[in-house]
């Protein structure tokens, strides 16, 4: 599970705990890396989907997902060539990563299993390593990775139809991203930990893959 390489970026996807929210990508976006119609081989693992944020009154929870939405009966997505940032920002200014937060997937202790490192946690001593699909604890700190029902709502049919007649035509009952998976990362932070004082808490997600350069 050690790094190596080269690193190019792949996706960014950013949201603003309070605040204003950013351009960025979503599920298959870039299309011409990840969207199946445009490109017969996608970079699945790298794809970014959707980056969740909340707090509680004694802690945080991050969330990122990836690699989908995707039929059920697939499997989850784990590349150890590609690595996920989750940055935290508490103090201007607000575009620095005061607390960059990594996560790499590689092979686990039993065959065919796969592990998860997590990188830059705050308040945690050292790496945390485990196994996927298995609450991992440290330091205060927990950690999740698998796959999980995708949380984004949206009605993709009303968006084609919107964009083919110029006329709105979204159903708040027709959801794109029901009964699919996706593969993510949850991760939940005493609070103490990220909060600085009155300043607000920016949070974004990237990926990059280790070998070369994308196109």
């Amino acid at each position: 599970m050690a790094a190596a390489g080269a690193l190019a970026s792949a996706g960014v996807l950013a949201v603003i705990l309070p605040g204003q929210f950013l351009t960025a990508a979503d599920h298959l976006d870039p299309p011409t890396l990840t969207d199946p119609l445009s490109d017969t081989t996608p970079d699945r693992a790298a794809d970014l989907a959707d980056v969740y944020a909340w707090h509680t009154a004694t802690s945080v929870v991050l969330v990122i997902t990836f690699a989908g939405p995707q039929a059920t009966t697939l499997a989850a997505n784990y590349d150890r060539d590609v690595l996920y940032t989750l940055n935290i920002s508490n103090a201007p200014p607000r575009t620095t990563p005061d607390i960059p937060i990594l996560v790499r997937f590689g092979p686990g202790t039993t065959p065919g299993q796969f592990g998860i490192k997590v990188s830059g946690l705050p308040g945690v001593t050292g790496d945390l390593i485990g196994p996927v699909e298995t609450d991992l604890v440290k330091d205060g700190v927990k950690v999740r990775a698998g796959l999980f029902d995708d949380p984004f709502f949206f009605d993709v049919q009303g968006l084609r139809e919107t964009r083919a007649t110029g006329t709105l035509s979204f159903m708040r009952t027709r959801d794109g991203f029901g009964a699919q998976n996706i593969t993510g990362v949850v991760i939940e932070i005493p609070r103490d930990r990220i909060a600085n004082g009155n300043n607000l808490i920016d949070i974004w997600a990237t990926t990059g893959r280790f070998g070369g350069q994308l196109s």
